[in-house]
């Protein structure tokens, strides 16, 4: 069934005069006369039996039925103007990574900035999460994980190895002189069991320690807060290295203790069934190069 529909040429000067709040703004957009859009505006009054504008000395203003067919006329061509666009141009490459909020907010995001400088023409969007991501289900392309590699279904390429080690904020003068079991303690929790432990109870074994020495203090459910709390000198914390890199080089945290424990690696994975596309290429080597800049913990 054909849709009936007034004169495109009415409904451009209409869509012009009612943006501009002028019929002489919207022929000089329009390359017509200030005559021209009163006729076709008018020939749109007359077809639709109504006023669409309220006409005074200097401007004219919207009635209410003008008002509507503006918000559906302009909305319109808005999609009509987009949908050409994208057919003029080629669309910009997307590419959805997911990794971990702590990583994401520590390690990644710090460096998008060379990224997008160096890749205007990718949109990279970082899906952030503890919850492993099926990577051939189309929706995410990239995944960054925390584990020992093993990871069924995807390919897996070693990125970034890790270390724990006690921390503190200077601004809590905490230092390995004094007695460990008075330290005021930060724990985080992990969201899965993992099969490294990394937590204040192993390194108290590491120590000599009772884990019960070491089970007090403030504990969060995400590890960036515990980072942060750390950072804002509320406690100690077995933090990684990693993703303290940039606060231990400036100085606003330092290592507290000794031993640090061997944690886990970081992996890029990506899926095995569906084929990269150019634009995930082009993420995955950046993401490698710049861990290869990464020095060791």
């Amino acid at each position: 069934m054909a849709i009936k529909l007034p004169s495109l040429t009415a409904l451009r000067a209409f869509e012009a005069a009612a943006r501009l709040g002028s019929f002489k703004k919207a022929a000089e957009e329009l390359a017509v006369t200030a005559t021209a859009i009163s006729h076709r505006i008018r020939v749109l009054e007359e077809y639709l039996e109504h006023p669409l504008f309220l006409r005074k000395v200097r401007a004219v203003e919207l009635t209410q039925n003008g008002e509507a067919l503006f918000t559906a006329v302009h909305s319109s061509f808005e999609t009509i103007a987009l949908a050409i666009e994208r057919i003029r141009k080629p669309s910009r490459s997307l590419v959805t990574l997911s990794t971990t909020p702590a990583f994401a907010t520590k390690w990644l995001v710090p460096r998008l900035a060379d990224f997008h400088e160096a890749h205007p023409d990718i949109d990279l969007h970082i899906h952030a999460s503890n919850t492993p991501v099926d990577l051939n289900a189309g929706t995410i392309d990239l995944a960054i994980r925390y584990g020992q590699g093993q990871y069924g279904g995807v390919i897996s390429t070693l990125l970034l190895e890790d270390n724990f080690a006690p921390v503190a904020s200077k601004m809590l003068q905490t230092t390995t002189n004094q007695d460990v079991s008075k330290w005021p303690l930060i724990h985080f929790d992990w969201h899965r069991p993992l099969p490294v432990d990394l937590t204040w109870a192993e390194w108290a074994r590491a120590t000599g320690r009772k884990p019960s020495d070491l089970s007090a203090g403030s504990r969060y459910s995400e590890e960036s807060h515990a980072i942060q709390a750390t950072i804002a000198g509320q406690g100690v914390a077995l933090l990684s290295l990693l993703l303290i890199e940039e606060e231990l080089r400036l100085g606003v945290l330092e290592i507290v203790g000794e031993p640090a424990l061997k944690g886990m690696s970081y992996h890029l994975l990506k899926s095995n069934q569906r084929p990269a596309s150019e634009a995930i290429a082009t993420v995955e080597n950046w993401l490698l190069r710049v861990a290869r800049q990464v020095k060791p913990a």
